[in-house]
Parts: C-alpha cells; sequence; structure tokens
C-alpha cells in the first residue's frame, strides 16, 4: 500500500488502513464477480485505486458536497475517493445489480457511512448533485446527454463532471462540442500505465 502513501502523504493512518481493506475486500469479491479481469486483480492498487484518486489530484471536493459516479462497476473511481474525502457524499450508481450489492458490500465492510449505492441508470435519476466522476463508461459525447442534467443549480466552484479517460481524445473531445480541460495523470503518477491516463473536466455549466 506505499504507493498511495507515496503520492498522497497527508491521507490518514485509518485512510491508508481503509485503503489497505478496500485492496482485500475487492480481491475476495472479485473472485466471485468478476469486477475487473482476473488477470489485472495483481495490480489492483497501482491501476485500479490509484487510477480513482487521480480525480483527487485534480479537485479537491468540498466539504459537505455530493459526488455521482455513473457506471462505478465495482466501487470505481467511487469508493477509493470516498475514503479519500470521508466528509463528502457518494452516489455510486450501476444498471447491472450484482455490481451494486458488491458495491454495498464493501462500503459496510468497511464502514463508509458517506457512500450510498443503487442499481439504475444515471439518466433516470431524479436527485441533483454538485459533482459527477466516473472511468470511462462511454464516449464523451454520449456519457454527457446522460448527466448534463444533474447538477444542482447553483452549483459549488469547479462543479462539473471529472472523467477518467485514456489515449488520444483530440477528435472525441471536438465531437462532444464541450468546453473541456484536461489533465494528464503522468503529471502526478511515475508508473507507465499513466503515460496516456487524463481526467478530463466538463464544467457544470457548459451544459445548460
Amino acid at each position: 500500500m506505499n504507493l498511495i502513501q507515496h503520492y498522497f502523504p497527508e491521507f490518514t493512518p485509518q485512510q491508508l488502513q481503509l485503503f489497505k481493506e478496500l485492496e482485500t475486500e475487492f480481491k475476495a469479491v472479485n473472485e466471485q464477480i468478476n469486477l475487473v479481469a482476473r488477470t489485472d486483480v495483481d495490480n489492483l492498487v497501482e491501476r485500479h485505486i490509484l487510477h480513482s484518486l487521480g480525480i483527487a489530484k485534480v479537485i479537491q471536493f468540498p466539504k459537505g458536497s455530493t459526488v455521482l459516479d455513473v457506471g462505478t462497476g465495482g466501487g470505481l473511481p467511487g469508493l477509493p475517493l470516498a475514503i479519500a474525502f470521508p466528509d463528502v457524499h457518494f452516489h455510486l450508481v450501476d444498471s447491472i445489480g450484482k455490481k451494486i450489492r458488491a458495491v454495498q458490500f464493501m462500503a459496510a465492510a468497511l464502514g463508509l457511512h458517506n457512500v450510498t449505492a443503487e442499481q439504475t441508470r444515471a439518466e433516470q435519476l431524479r436527485t441533483k448533485y454538485d459533482f459527477v466522476v466516473s472511468r470511462a463508461v462511454a464516449r464523451l459525447a454520449t456519457f454527457h446527454t446522460w448527466i448534463a442534467h444533474r447538477y444542482k443549480p447553483q452549483g459549488v466552484p469547479n462543479s462539473g463532471l471529472y472523467y477518467l479517460k485514456g489515449g488520444d481524445l483530440t477528435e472525441e473531445i471536438a465531437e462532444s462540442g464541450l468546453k473541456t480541460t484536461v489533465t494528464d495523470l503522468s503529471d502526478f503518477f511515475q508508473e507507465e500505465f499513466y503515460e496516456t491516463k487524463k481526467v478530463v473536466f466538463v464544467p457544470a455549466n457548459s451544459a445548460r
């Protein structure tokens, strides 16, 4: 777990312990339900937990704010971010019931009281949030239509979508027609995996 401590020296011993527990729980659940490829489970911390925390290098969610994680799958990026921001509420949604049940189980096992999880699609939600996060669920133009109206009208500063993506996004961003700010995660993380990984920020008001 030194990797997380290395890149986030500000985390408390309690938070670092929770990340260790998340790794253990995730691997156990992954034996039953394929949350990530079995071949990738050995790289869980480097390629999944740390990747999720890349968002925390770009935005510090303010205390009391609300974050929607769309297409959370096995709770990524929502569960790692919920450990990083204990005073922020995270609502994790996915259309696949067994994945959401796995997320609910892990959140309960870790005692994460700032996490709720629901089997639904983003377009069916009625609640509004300060922020939306996700990990490469669909092309940006498609994805944005699902979440464009999920923001609170009086949002907090830097409210919007923080989308984890990889590769050359020039064409995809141009296709979307959205105002974006792209941050390279290689600016923060030295591992080879992060050479092409990015966080795409789309401000909430670009949808209005």
